[in-house]
């Protein structure tokens, strides 16, 4: 799906936990998330701690969202 939306003329970002499936469906800009059930946090942290990773996550995808890549990009984030 999102390779459609990208040749409908909208940037998209896919935000995952198990990058190599983004890469063989041929998403051109992944940000790496944190697991399955808990994409954007880890509930065996503090409150404070899981705003800091969403909040670096989410700041990554819209770095990438405006980025112009030529070829499958892989975001760098923080762990």
């Amino acid at each position: 799906m999102v390779k459609e939306i990208e040749k409908a003329g909208m940037p998209v970002v896919h935000m995952c936990n198990i990058v190599p499936v983004s890469e063989t469906v041929g998403v051109n800009k992944i940000v790496p998330t944190i697991s399955i059930p808990y994409p954007l946090g880890n509930p065996n942290t503090s409150k404070e701690e899981q705003w800091k990773l969403r909040y670096h996550r989410v700041s990554v995808a819209l770095d990438a969202l405006t980025s112009d890549v030529d070829q499958q990009t892989v975001f760098k984030v923080k762990i």
